[in-house]
């Protein structure tokens, strides 16, 4: 395996009081590499991401992510971690209603200095240059609040959000359920491009297994997952 981004080994969580709901066996990716995760609703899929995130910790065993054990990190380095290094697609988007699109885009470089000197001096010509390329345009359009704007496009502003500064890992949940089959597979490509020039990671999670082909590798959480109980 090339040089990994994440390894999970014997990863087990469970909310205060419940059962483990992820008691997950072994998950790696590797710098670089597309990986398909493939997760029902109800299977513990969103609280992976959490934890790989560093917005939830692990009851035990390792999780590795870009060198870092998020075990052995306290909440602030691991808000660091995430901030610097991850690009988070959120199923609900998580964009701020009051800012403008291209506001909402250049956000994460407000709480990175290391994402904001890779897009450079000029982070609204990268965001511009990002929504262009996943079909928003116009400064109309852009100048606009998000909450101005139809599902399908929050949904590609919050994408172009998590790929500016150029994460190390991307990771999307469920980025297209809201768009048609062909705005899917262009929007699929386009996050490929993007997440491979920069040499970033992307983890990719949806409960559509015909989605699985787009990537180099597909797991199914199912097959890893050795808890029983639904998150």
């Amino acid at each position: 395996m090339n040089d990994p981004a994440i390894i999970a080994e014997d990863l087990v969580f469970a909310w205060p009081g419940h059962a483990p709901v992820l008691d997950i066996s072994r998950l790696d990716l590797a710098r670089g590499e597309t990986l398909f995760l493939r997760g029902p609703s109800g299977s513990g899929k969103s609280t992976l991401l959490g934890l790989i995130a560093g917005v939830l910790k692990a009851g035990s065993g390792r999780l590795d992510v870009l060198g870092h054990d998020m075990n052995s990190l306290s909440g602030a380095a691991r808000d660091r971690l995430r901030a610097d290094h991850l690009g988070v697609i959120f199923q609900i988007f998580n964009l701020v209603p009051y800012l403008s699109v291209t506001g909402n885009v250049t956000l994460p470089l407000l709480f990175s200095p290391e994402r904001k000197k890779r897009v450079g001096a000029d982070a609204a010509a990268e965001a511009r240059r990002l929504l262009a390329r996943l079909g928003l345009e116009g400064e109309d359009l852009l100048s606009r609040r998000v909450s101005d704007l139809s599902v399908g496009q929050q949904q590609r502003v919050a994408a172009a959000r998590a790929l500016i500064g150029a994460p190390d890992i991307v990771i999307a949940d469920e980025p297209t359920s809201a768009m048609d089959s062909d705005t899917r597979d262009r929007f699929i490509r386009l996050l490929k491009e993007e997440a491979g020039a920069a040499g970033s990671a992307l983890l990719f999670v949806s409960h559509d297994l015909s989605l699985a082909s787009h990537f180099d590798r597909a797991v199914s959480l199912g097959d890893i997952n050795r808890a029983k109980v639904a998150a």
